[in-house]
């Protein structure tokens, strides 16, 4: 198989792929859900997400897992007193940089 055929068969392959997760949904609950169990499920599933991206994310970017927790840290408790994405960002960065600076 050549390379050119190789690709478009993987693009046609991750289309399909896509599409079928966003259409199996709209042909499969056709009627609005009201169990509250699947609704509440629904509504953190997000969340969960980006919670399980992000992380592993924030502490493989660093040299070291120390420099990583400090920076997570600071993130968490700004985040919990409701700072601006900008300013959390930009402090666990600082966070990060001041603990590599130490080690």
């Amino acid at each position: 198989m050549s390379d050119a055929a190789y690709l478009f068969a993987s693009v046609a392959m991750m289309a399909g792929v896509t599409y079928l997760i966003r259409m199996l949904p709209l042909a499969v609950f056709r009627k609005k859900i009201q169990n509250k169990f699947v609704l509440d499920f629904l509504y953190y599933v997000p969340y969960a997400v980006l919670s399980a991206m992000t992380i592993p994310a924030v502490f493989y970017s660093s040299n070291g897992l120390m420099s990583a927790a400090a920076g997570f840290l600071v993130a968490a408790v700004l985040a919990f007193f409701e700072r601006g994405l900008l300013t959390v960002a930009v402090c666990a960065c600082a966070g990060v940089f001041l603990v590599e600076l130490v080690i």
